[in-house]
């Protein structure tokens, strides 16, 4: 009697202990548990650490409550300014309710991401492809409102949504960059004028102040003359201007001489002998040019009408007294 009751309590013990083994469950700390009794909701959610349920009768969902990062495969499609573009997108969205993630949804991560998908090809029709370039933080903002509305009511919060990479058409992209260089040509043209602009001004103030001294002009030949030949891969004839030679005469006068104490210039006779050897081949070359024409003009229409002459000219008798003498013979 003793020995069946002993062994009565021992196979009361272990069904205990395997029932406790079938009923219970560990939560880890980033999941919550939703226990659905005979297929009934309980309104209460299991939290971290051990639970029991009842076997065969209580089932435990567990709802990972982390942030869940979800690629949207690239979707196709036509912009407002008629551009076929292929866009991707990212997706980081969690569960805050994980009842209604369990309940409202059968699949809540599927359905996010289809719904991403269309929100995306939706967002790539009303938007230009200036905006898909260059104004991606008011697109992503738009696109997380649109995916966001529906995915409240499954319990689930969209965290962020980013566009990853546009892809155009070849000859889309060869255009726009024909645009750029276009773009950057004129902007170097406009600089290059205005450079010109203001060189010309420069060189206008240069103009009036050497206007004022004709010595600068000189000096500034000079100048020119001198970074030309530094080269030494041309011939340069070089006029040398009389007033230089007035400035150096200048130059080499006295202060303020007295009558008396006047000295004769050195620089008239190198003046006189430099405008004579200028001026000379200038005359010569002036009078032959003028001659040349003058005698040919003259000379041409005389041999003409000496040709035009006839042959059989008979010159004229002799004077009124060798008529005479012959007569009275």
């Amino acid at each position: 009697m003793v020995e069946e009751l002993v062994a009565a309590g021992v196979s009361v013990v272990s069904v205990g202990i395997v029932y406790a083994m079938a009923g219970g469950r560990v939560v880890k700390q980033y999941e919550r548990g939703v226990v659905l009794r005979l297929g009934r909701l309980r309104s209460d959610v299991r939290g971290p650490g051990f639970t029991m349920v009842v076997p065969f009768i209580d089932k435990l969902r567990k709802v990972n409550m982390q942030i869940v990062t979800m690629p949207v495969p690239a979707q196709e499609g036509i912009t407002r300014d008629n551009v076929t573009v292929r866009v991707d997108a990212v997706v980081y969205f969690k569960v805050v309710d994980a009842a209604d993630a369990v309940i409202q949804v059968e699949d809540y991560q599927f359905a996010v991401s289809q719904m991403a998908q269309t929100s995306l090809r939706s967002i790539i029709g009303k938007s230009d492809l200036d905006d898909l370039l260059s104004n991606r933080e008011k697109l992503n903002q738009g696109l997380e409102l649109m995916i966001d509305s529906p995915a409240m009511g499954w319990g689930v919060q969209i965290d962020r949504v980013e566009i990853k990479d546009v892809s155009l058409p070849e000859t889309m992209k060869r255009s726009m960059a024909r645009q750029a260089e276009a773009d950057r040509e004129r902007r170097a043209r406009v600089i290059n004028a205005d450079a010109e602009l203001q060189a010309s001004k420069k060189l206008a103030e240069a103009a009036g102040v050497m206007s004022e001294q004709p010595a600068a002009l000189q000096l500034r030949l000079l100048q020119t003359v001198v970074a030309v030949a530094a080269e030494k891969n041309s011939t340069l004839v070089l006029p040398f201007p009389v007033e230089l030679l007035r400035f150096l005469e200048r130059a080499q006068q006295p202060a303020a001489p007295a009558p008396e104490q006047a000295r004769p210039s050195t620089a008239q006779p190198v003046r006189e002998s430099v405008e004579q050897s200028v001026q000379q081949p200038v005359r010569e070359s002036v009078e032959q040019s003028v001659q040349q024409p003058v005698r040919e003009s003259v000379e041409q229409p005389v041999e003409q009408s000496v040709q035009e002459q006839p042959s059989s000219f008979v010159p004229p008798l002799g004077s009124d007294s060798e008529g005479s003498k012959t007569r009275q013979d």
